[in-house]
């Protein structure tokens, strides 16, 4: 094997040497952005629930001159979106069920099943 042969080598492993260095830099580039991304965000996330809290504690003050009974409440908005969810399920269901009889009734022939 002759110098030439080797000069390509070392070239090659060069210039893979040079695009894995390039490489790596921007992945440490991509990874810095999305770490100042996280520490925003969670900036963010710790701003809106001390607003969020600020202003329960508001509306609790409120509703407690006005006398309304946020216990009583907070449990009737919970069962009607259990009720609604519910309810949700259940029609989904029934849409699998009703799916599922045509495709049967499809595969057997059996128009009169529904």
């Amino acid at each position: 094997m002759g110098f030439g042969d080797t000069a390509k080598k070392i070239q090659t492993l060069a210039d893979r040497a040079e695009r894995t260095y390039k490489k790596i830099n921007e992945l440490r580039e991509e990874v810095e952005e999305t770490q100042t991304t996280v520490i925003d965000t969670s900036e963010r996330v710790k701003g809106l629930e001390n607003e969020m809290a600020e202003q329960r504690a508001v509306l609790d003050a409120v509703a407690e001159e006005v006398g309304v009974d946020l216990e009583r409440v907070s449990t009737e908005a919970h069962i009607t979106d259990a009720e609604a969810t519910a309810a949700a399920a259940s029609d989904n269901a029934d849409e699998t069920d009703s799916d599922s009889e045509s495709t049967d009734d499809e595969v057997t022939g059996d128009e009169d099943a529904a």
